[in-house]
């Protein structure tokens, strides 16, 4: 998650205190096993809706928050893996391009760093909508995790060995 988002969301107490947090029955494996299985976009959120679905609280402002936080910490883990895999194999071929080709890992790096602020204000779009209200918090770290999530399918399968 960027440093951006994870200090406003703070400042907006979005993110729960560690009490609730432990409380929380978060398990990746469901989402983790659906995207080993290539199944795609159909895999976001489920970790997040089985742990709102199996802990108590799951459906409150923080336990939705908790919850969409911890499977969107693993796309953000995930999203930077694959980045720096990519960008060490496009640097070995730009290393090896004619001098008028492009480079790609500057287009890589270029892309990446459109994106990250085209996702923040798409997600502040959407906490725009709950008025202020409590809703927001849980919304904004749902089209987070949501658009981090597509980036990271989006690079597994372009550059898919």
């Amino acid at each position: 998650m960027t440093p951006r988002f994870s200090h406003a969301l703070a400042l907006l107490g979005v993110l729960p205190g560690t009490a609730i947090a432990q409380q929380m029955s978060f398990d990746i494996e469901t989402t983790a096993y659906c995207v080993a299985s290539d199944r795609g976009e159909e895999c976001i959120g489920l970790a997040a809706n089985q742990c709102m679905e199996q802990s108590e609280g799951g459906y409150s402002t923080n336990g939705m928050s908790v919850c969409t936080d911890r499977e969107l910490e693993w796309w953000d883990d995930r999203l930077n893996l694959i980045y720096k895999d990519i960008k060490a194999r496009l640097q070995r071929f730009d290393d090896e391009k004619p001098d008028y080709a492009p480079s790609q890992v500057e287009a890589l790096k270029d892309m990446q760093r459109t994106w990250i602020p085209f996702r923040d204000a798409k997600c502040e779009f959407v906490a725009a909508g709950w008025g202020g209200g409590t809703g927001a918090g849980p919304a904004t770290l749902w089209c987070l995790m949501d658009e981090t999530a597509r980036q990271t399918l989006y690079l597994e399968q372009q550059f898919q060995e």
